[in-house]
């Protein structure tokens, strides 16, 4: 009874560590993830909506350019980067922190290389002649996939912030314990790969999208 009551007298006891706090407000993280990715949803699909309109009160019956074939390309590098993501988890739950930091620095560097096809698509359709603001099939993709773009960065980002704390945690045993054993890193983690997967899955469909109204 006495260890009970002067456990229970200490200063701090019965407080939340920074880390339960932490866990508390997590849930909180991901409601807001959610609600961005539906309010992303919801834009992207509006601009489609805008581009189809367009298009049928204009009669424009599409551009007689074929779709920038480094778009293709990009989509599958994105495809690739969401598999390579798709391991970090597992390499998170086995311990292995330096075969994380290979695979968030991959998929960083596939992010970078997605990105630099998207700007090589643009110029392919400057060369056909296809302007941000001549027939709507240029504009949109100008615009949509620009739009695709910078969201991707903002998880770039939020990539690189996590690969640094993970290269850090790699080169100290202490550092590797704490990072591992932290849920606030795992969730952070698994709040990442759905913001990717998301991501990849919307340029899927608007690469199918413009690849067949374009």
């Amino acid at each position: 009874m006495n260890s009970d009551k002067e456990r229970k007298d200490k200063v701090g006891a019965g407080r939340p560590t920074p880390t339960s706090a932490r866990q508390a407000r997590l849930p909180l993280l991901e409601l807001v993830l959610y609600l961005t990715l539906a309010g992303v949803t919801m834009m992207f699909a509006a601009l489609v909506a805008l581009y189809l309109y367009t298009r049928a009160r204009e009669g424009d019956v599409g551009s007689p350019h074929p779709f920038p074939r480094w778009f293709s390309l990009s989509t599958v590098v994105l495809l690739l980067s969401s598999y390579v993501l798709a391991q970090a988890p597992r390499l998170y739950r086995a311990d292995e922190v330096p075969a994380l930091v290979r695979c968030l620095g991959a998929t960083l560097l596939l992010g970078c290389i997605f990105a630099g096809l998207q700007v090589l698509g643009w110029r392919e359709l400057q060369h056909q002649g296809v302007f941000f603001t001549q027939e709507p099939s240029g504009t949109y993709v100008y615009l949509i996939s620009a739009l695709h773009v910078l969201h991707l960065l903002g998880g770039m980002i939020f990539l690189g912030v996590l690969l640094g704390h993970a290269l850090r945690a790699s080169r100290d045993g202490i550092r590797t314990l704490v990072f591992i054993r932290n849920p606030y890193w795992r969730v952070r983690l698994r709040l990442l790969g759905i913001f990717w997967h998301f991501v990849d899955a919307l340029w899927v469909a608007l690469f199918t999208i413009f690849l067949f109204l374009f």
